[in-house]
């Protein structure tokens, strides 16, 4: 079928049509955009980032916020390799490098597949360690965070987020 029988068999005017794709092509207005985490610019422009900002580098255990949080990275990882071939993390962080190292060992959660059977080196799953694992800079915050650790929610006796209504 071709284009004028389709048109034809849909029912739309040519002018309609037309007058319709010519609103489609034109180019989109240069309004602002909502501003997301990096502020300014409008939804067509791309803005310069932000410098990265310079890792932490203290290797002291960080408190968690929430049970079950993976722990961030209390040192720098830049030109850490991590890829198929090798996870440079893996040399002070198995088994036997922490002796050596002093760095806490893996958690044997990262021996198991997604089955909880245990394997003998790190599951696949798990061999990516910047999945969870985020080191810390000293960047300003890009949102507000109201975030109350629950000890400091008992502790002020604000039990109230979690009550059901």
């Amino acid at each position: 079928m071709n284009s004028k029988a389709l048109i034809s068999a849909s029912g739309i005017g040519p002018a309609v049509l037309a007058f319709s794709l010519a609103g489609i092509a034109q180019p989109y207005p240069d309004t602002p955009g909502p501003d997301g985490v990096r502020k300014g610019g409008t939804l067509f422009e791309t803005l310069p980032a932000p410098r990265i900002q310079d890792p932490v580098n203290v290797d002291t255990r960080r408190v968690r916020a929430y049970p079950e949080q993976p722990p961030t990275i209390p040192h720098t990882v830049r030109d850490y390799q991590i890829d198929l071939n090798s996870n440079q993390c893996m040399n002070c962080h198995t088994r036997i490098q922490t002796a050596v190292s002093g760095a806490p060992m893996i958690s044997i959660t990262h021996f198991m597949d997604r089955d909880f059977q245990v394997l003998a080196a790190v599951a696949p799953r798990r061999y990516f360690c910047m999945q969870c694992h985020v080191p810390q800079s000293e960047a300003p915050l890009a949102v507000g965070n109201t975030f109350k650790d629950v000890d400091i929610l008992l502790r002020n006796g604000d039990d109230s987020e979690g009550e059901a209504p």
